[in-house]
């Protein structure tokens, strides 16, 4: 009998929630739908709550945050937790809800609706398990999240022209976490039989300051652009900014090539899968002549590169995408999702 009471208040909830849900949607694009014309009542603006700031360093953040910068509306951004009765949605980065249940809020409102936040590979994401049937809507680096936030992307820019900088080495790789243990330790191994490879980092023992990590990279004809685990989609600020930005040609270890030309063009870059060793690949990169390097950079004269840096940005994101995102749903297994 406590069972079926328990259950049949469940339902209850659900129900209800869908119900607020429903109703708050059907306002939305009535809302979003309505001219500025004169007796139109301005639409309710959507409040979303960032339970925890994604990273260490909190950036100053007004309630018109997303239209200041971002030039959307009807949006407004809080860390205020004194407001989740008011919040639409409300944010959560994974590395900010270890360990536990015991840091999220103690009720979830009708019709508001939670976001799971993470840029990390499910290789370095743990305790998952136990947030079943917890959060609403994703927001990862994954094209198939409900908010995709991707490390980088190549926009168009017609007006752009080829610069390649000088260049007076071969290769090069930033590495601070090393571990034995990863591909990329065993492929940097094994490749620098063949040839050198200039390390920086903290495990080199060659830390790079923020300003200096570019101008270093960008005198290497080639960049290690190897990720620490493999996983679809997870293509993070290796390539983007350590490679493509910096000016040189990404050697690729990650996910397989067909998924990184979902991202860049396929004449930008060189996958170590393309080669049957490392060998092979090695002697690829040390006899490869001036005008066969520079059909590497063609991608400039179409794109430059943005990349994502501002979890302000990432966050306004949820207001563009929000009256298409599904509401109601929850993640029933989050970790067999995140996983697949």
């Amino acid at each position: 009998m406590g069972n079926s009471v328990g259950t049949g208040k469940q339902r209850a909830l659900v129900i209800a929630s869908v119900f607020v849900t429903t109703l708050w949607n059907l306002r939305f694009f009535l809302n979003l739908s309505k001219g500025s014309g004169e007796g139109s009542k301005p639409r309710e603006p959507l409040v979303i709550l960032v339970w925890e700031w994604p990273s260490k360093q909190v950036p100053s953040i007004s309630r018109d945050v997303c239209q200041e910068l971002y030039s959307i509306t009807g949006c407004q951004l809080t860390t205020e937790k004194q407001l989740l009765h008011q919040a639409n949605v409300v944010v959560f980065p994974h590395s900010r809800l270890q360990p536990g249940r015991d840091k999220l809020p103690k009720e979830k409102l009708p019709g508001q609706n939670w976001v799971w936040v993470s840029l990390e590979s499910p290789s370095n994401t743990r305790a998952l398990a136990e947030w079943n049937q917890t959060f609403n809507w994703v927001m990862t680096y994954r094209q198939d999240s409900d908010i995709f936030i991707p490390y980088g992307k190549l926009v168009p820019n017609r007006s752009a022209t080829v610069n390649i900088p000088a260049k007076t080495n071969l290769v090069s790789w930033v590495i601070s976490n090393y571990h034995r243990t990863q591909k990329r330790a065993e492929v940097y191994k094994n490749l620098s039989r063949y040839l050198h490879v200039n390390v920086y980092g903290k495990a080199n023992n060659k830390p790079l300051c923020k300003e200096c990590l570019l101008p270093t990279v960008s005198k290497s004809k080639f960049y290690l652009a190897f990720e620490n685990s493999i996983h679809r989609d997870y293509i993070t600020e290796k390539l983007w900014r350590n490679s493509l930005l910096a000016g040189t040609v990404p050697v690729v270890l990650g996910p397989p090539r067909a998924n990184y030309e979902q991202f860049v063009p396929a004449d930008s870059f060189i996958h170590v899968n393309d080669f049957d060793s490392l060998e092979e690949l090695a002697t690829f990169l040390k006899t490869m002549n001036s005008s066969r390097y520079q059909q590497f950079f063609a991608w400039q004269k179409r794109f430059s590169v943005k990349l994502y840096t501002d979890w302000r940005e990432r966050i306004c994101s949820i207001c563009a995408a929000y009256p298409l995102l599904p509401h109601g749903h929850l993640y029933p297994d989050l970790q067999s999702w995140f996983n697949s």
